[in-house]
């Protein structure tokens, strides 16, 4: 059973007010203890409250006082250098929110427009029917892909030399070119495949380029 969240309000009933007091303190304190075992830093916590007739000092008054000491003893830069007001907290809670948001509208517009491409290959859609604020990433994306199929492009002809080469001398030591001609024949087959596909994303493109000077045109 999962834990039910807890509301970060004010408790109005001053008796579940006490208690969850005194549970949250109990807590805090093992924290501090763990905190200070684990990673060997002095730590001193004082607790004051309207339960108790004197505020109550972790884990002693004389552990506390060497605290204060040493704090006391640091520079002003020293003490403010990671200090943090309400308003700076918020500023950085909020750059941090923005950051994350726009990240993830990059990445939702650039998944929008991979399939907005794919629609257009496949026949879905037409380039005329992509909206004028949309033109620019969806362009952006096409040239993409035509860099990434052009480098694939490269790496099978690449492969296709060198395979072709390996194959053709090892023919010449056996006397037989039988394995050499099914090399050919499956990387010319992939690729024809990939300069398909170049094809139609070029065709894609072509029709953008018309479409915008048509554009244009009715502007003169």
């Amino acid at each position: 059973m999962t834990r039910k969240k807890v509301k970060m309000a004010f408790i109005e009933n001053e008796t579940a007010r006490k208690s969850t007091f005194k549970k949250r303190k109990k807590g805090f304190l093992k924290k501090a203890d763990e905190l200070a075992t684990l990673c060997d830093v002095p730590i001193c916590v004082v607790v004051n409250s309207p339960y108790d007739a004197a505020p109550e000092v972790w884990p002693s008054r004389e552990t506390a006082n060497k605290v204060v000491a040493q704090w006391s003893k640091m520079s002003v830069m020293d003490k403010t250098k990671k200090m943090v007001n309400q308003e700076t907290y918020l500023q950085q809670r909020i750059a941090k929110a923005t950051e994350s948001w726009r990240k993830a509208r990059k990445e939702n517009k650039e998944l929008e427009m991979k399939n907005m491409m794919f629609d257009c290959l496949s026949t879905k859609t037409s380039v005329p029917c992509i909206p004028k604020c949309d033109l620019r990433d969806f362009g952006s994306v096409i040239e993409q892909h035509l860099k990434d199929v052009n480098l694939r492009m490269e790496h099978l002809k690449r492969n296709e030399v060198e395979g072709s080469s390996s194959s053709l001398v090892h023919a010449a030591d056996v006397a037989t070119t039988s394995t050499v001609i099914p090399m050919l024949e499956m990387g010319s087959s992939s690729v024809g495949f990939h300069e398909k596909i170049r094809d139609q994303i070029e065709n894609t493109l072509n029709v953008k380029k018309t479409d915008k000077d048509l554009d244009l045109n009715k502007k003169w």
